[in-house]
């Protein structure tokens, strides 16, 4: 592997640093801009599609066995050498004389760069002839030892794919996240007894720094790059901080990249507790990094569509992104972004992509993966959990959080707030930051030794200008025997993970526990009746330890911040006739290996693993998965995968019972009604049934173009980011051929077709449906016989009997012969029938 020395690193950014300073227009910005050129990916592809009678056979042998162009061969050098040249040739001839400075140039995925310029100067380049668009860089941000079992990996998809030793196998994946720390054990390629070869079809490079030393890479992780160039002309780079380097100083890249595809079996060991061992989904996958987002300031979309570039020309298989942006990109439609149709045109590729929906739920249309190309997870719970309790001397119990020991025995301690074990001669009684533990000076060891401590919780902590860890060194510091935190009345819809401590304590994650607890505690203390000083400390309690996880048959559940649809379509929050998400995984609680410098949760900092949540937890999940689906299938187009994900996937929860979903922010316990397709998509992932899925909706490029057009006023944007002009025919979002069928507004009726092809065995067919309600539906055939390989095709009839603004939800129930049975999801929101009027 190639190798690039961390000093041209800091050459180009004392470079960029010196030329910014004599840039002296304020107004200048990142623009990305597209030329109407096609990419190299794309030229290929056409060139295989179509020919040329310009090119000679030989190009022919420039693609390699999955249909990639070779970055060796003589033509691809020379092509991507010629739109090099075309876009500086393009900047010089626009911007003549004046000051700019181009930061990327994309060529793979996309022809085109990034370039700090004026507005005045982007209206000059817009001009050019051989501009498609220009568009302003903007802002984008980030969105385990026990799920493998509970997805049933170990006897299931590892066990048909030979077991954890080879799941995963000759597949890359790439993560477009915050970097990774090579050091994790779960990187490292010497563990297994089947020994990593790097596959012939990727061509990445491990760059090296001074963060990031050479050797650094090895055939597990076969690739790591940076990209901050947009975030350094801004100046806003921290290289303290946020590691100009594929170095992960945030935690969530390393977190995200051993989901997917961490060894197995590497001991979790946290605070000095062990936990078990942890496994990502695609044990033997490789890994391949891409670091586009940093700790102090997220990311923006110039670097992300560049690390996307790289990937796709590296020749990664899958790319998981827990990416997504701040805003909805504006315009005609959420699909026309750079980001969305550099991910368009990695699926050109072959490329699988996974995205994060994000975490803005539970509100409706809070998507933030809107197109069809794009594989959308949302986040579930699982039925592992760790509680630990908290007994007080009442007798009453109260739930806690808390990675952390009971107190010895069946002894009850007393408890003691800092507020009340003041040094005589303290100066900050009334301080009233006291109360959160974060400083010992103040306090009174005599008094506070062998009781239980008790800090509050406060908005300070959630900002991170407070931490568990400097609470339990003040605990230390003054003998005490563990901690309490209560949970401060501010502190309003902020989920408590659980935090690793040394000592015994527990936090209160419910702020009506806490008044009970504080009552408790307030009602016990006996003051002198004069001066009202406190003579006893009369509460007293005990911690019931919670290293040891509870399992119960209650999961998954759709958690409440998971982002839910129907996928809004444009920035006005028209509704799109795709189903969002596609599917749930588990995304809550999720163990997961942490970096050496990671930040990002200052409870597991200088951690070896970590404990966190979100839909960028549930993305890696189902990258992995979808690896193991490449190993056994690697014929399959991205669309073929995501359909046997989603044909597969599971609508029931342990106990047999629909999956449920949290519907608010605050008490998401207290509020839950069954998911629907637009909390959980297709439903929960199932790693299993999902490489044996009998029949694939698949779908390609080509569809998604005719969907693009299809759209009212499209074609200029499709032109301007793809190089196409729209013809006929074009289709409808509700046409495309994906494993649902979505519908924002059904004006009395409408036909929709759907395709299937057996990649099983000969086979036939009964399909049984339940309509949405206030819709009929018919559908031809009802039973079918397919050979194998063959395609089936099925007329949907839908028509509305009712007029309806609210959605309402159907399934299509698929049973086979041969044993495979699955269900795709009917969606229609308003349904609208003619009115008659007797005269």
């Amino acid at each position: 592997m190639g190798a690039i020395i961390w000093k041209g690193n800091v050459l180009v950014i004392l470079l960029l640093s010196l030329w910014l300073g004599g840039f002296c227009d304020e107004d200048a910005a990142v623009y990305i801009v597209r030329l109407k050129q096609a990419p190299v990916a794309h030229y290929y592809s056409d060139l295989k599609r179509f020919g040329s009678s310009g090119i000679n056979v030989e190009d022919s042998a420039t693609l390699n066995i999955l249909n990639k162009p070779r970055n060796t061969s003589t033509r691809y050098t020379n092509y991507k050498s010629y739109l090099i040249r075309l876009q500086n040739s393009v900047l010089r001839r626009a911007l003549r004389g004046e000051h700019y400075r181009k930061l990327y140039g994309y060529h793979y995925l996309v022809n085109g760069f990034a370039v700090l310029i004026t507005p005045q100067q982007a209206e000059k380049l817009s001009r050019r002839k051989e501009v498609a668009n220009i568009v302003l860089d903007f802002a984008v941000r980030t969105s385990t030892t026990y799920t493998p079992e509970f997805l049933g990996l170990p006897q299931g998809a590892w066990a048909q794919e030979g077991g954890p030793e080879l799941a995963g196998e000759g597949v890359v994946i790439g993560f477009i996240d915050t970097g990774i720390d090579p050091t994790h054990p779960s990187f490292a390629d010497g563990l297994s007894t089947n020994h990593y070869s790097v596959p012939s079809h990727f061509s990445g490079i491990c760059e090296v720094t001074r963060d990031f030393r050479s050797g650094s890479c090895n055939k597990k992780l076969v690739g790591a790059r940076h990209f901050a160039a947009s975030a350094i002309t801004r100046g806003i780079l921290n290289a303290s901080m946020d590691h100009a380097s594929p170095f992960d100083s945030d935690g969530h890249g390393t977190h995200t990249a051993s989901i997917a595809a961490g060894n197995h079996g590497i001991p979790v060991i946290v605070a000095g507790h062990h936990f078990g061992t942890a496994s990502g989904m695609a044990p033997h996958a490789h890994i391949a990094v891409y670091k586009a987002l940093y700790r102090s300031f997220g990311g923006f979309a110039a670097d992300v569509v560049a690390a996307i570039d790289q990937a796709a020309e590296d020749g990664v298989d899958i790319i998981s992104f827990s990416i997504t942006p701040n805003r909805r990109p504006p315009g005609i439609a959420t699909f026309f972004n750079p980001i969305d149709m550099a991910l368009l045109s990695a699926v050109k590729a072959g490329i699988f992509v996974v995205q994060a929906a994000g975490n803005t739920g539970p509100s409706p249309k809070s998507m933030s993966s809107f197109s069809p190309w794009i594989f959308t997870v949302g986040a579930s719970s699982h039925d592992r959990i760790y509680n630990n309790y908290l007994v007080l001397g009442n007798n009453l119990t109260i739930s806690g959080v808390g990675l952390a020991p009971g107190t010895v025995g069946d002894s009850m301690y007393t408890l003691i707030a800092p507020n009340h074990a003041l040094k005589n001669d303290t100066t900050n009684a009334n301080d009233m930051y006291l109360g959160e533990c974060q400083d010992s000076t103040p306090l009174d060891q005599k008094l506070i030794k062998g009781k239980l401590l008790i800090c509050s919780y406060s908005v300070r902590y959630v900002l991170g200008l407070s931490s568990v860890k400097q609470a339990l060194h003040t605990a230390k510091n003054v003998s005490a025997t563990g901690v309490i935190f209560y949970l401060d009345p501010f502190v309003i819809g902020f989920q408590l993970n659980p935090t690793p401590m040394h000592i015994p304590g527990l936090i209160i994650p419910s702020s009506d526990d806490s008044k009970v607890f504080l009552k408790y505690y307030n009602s016990s203390l006996v003051r002198n009746e004069g001066s009202k000083r406190i003579i006893t400390f009369g509460a007293v309690a005990k911690i019931l330890g919670g290293l040891k996880p509870n399992y119960s048959n209650s999961g998954p559940q759709v958690m409440y911040y998971s982002a839910r649809g129907p996928d809004p379509e444009d920035s006005s929050l028209s509704d799109a006739d795709i189903l969002k998400p596609n599917l749930i995984a588990p995304g809550n609680f999720i163990w997961g290996a942490w970096s050496s410098r990671g930040t990002d949760s200052s409870e597991f900092q200088g951690e070896k693993f970590g404990m966190i949540s979100g839909t960028s937890m549930a993305a890696p999940h189902v990258a992995g998965i979808a690896a193991l689906i490449k190993q056994k299938f690697p014929e399959f187009s991205p669309a073929a995968i995501g359909s046997a994900l989603c044909t597969t996937a599971t609508q029931y929860d342990r106990q047999g019972g629909p999956i449920i979903a949290q519907r608010t922010y605050n008490s998401p316990d207290s509020a839950q009604s069954p998911a629907t397709p637009f909390d959980m998509g297709c439903g929960l992932v199932n790693a299993t049934a999902a490489l044996d899925p009998g029949l694939i909706f698949d779908s390609g490029y080509d569809d998604f173009f005719s969907f693009l057009c299809g759209i009212n006023g499209s074609g200029p944007a499709v032109l301007n980011y793809t190089g196409n002009s729209c013809g006929t025919p074009t289709i409808n979002s509700a046409d495309l051929n994906l494993p649902s069928i979505t519908i924002a507004v059904l004006n009395q009726s409408r036909t929709v077709v759907r395709t299937v092809t057996n990649i099983a065995n000969d086979e036939t067919y009964n399909l049984y449906w339940s309509a949405p309600y206030g819709v009929s539906v018919a559908i031809t055939p009802t039973r079918f016989f397919i050979q194998k390989g063959q395609k089936q095709k099925m007329t949907f009839i839908i028509n509305a009997i009712m007029n309806s603004s609210s959605a309402s939800f159907g399934k299509v129930g698929f049973y086979g012969s041969q044993g495979h049975r699955f269900y795709f999801p009917l969606s229609v929101i308003s349904k609208i029938i003619y009115n008659t009027t007797i005269t």
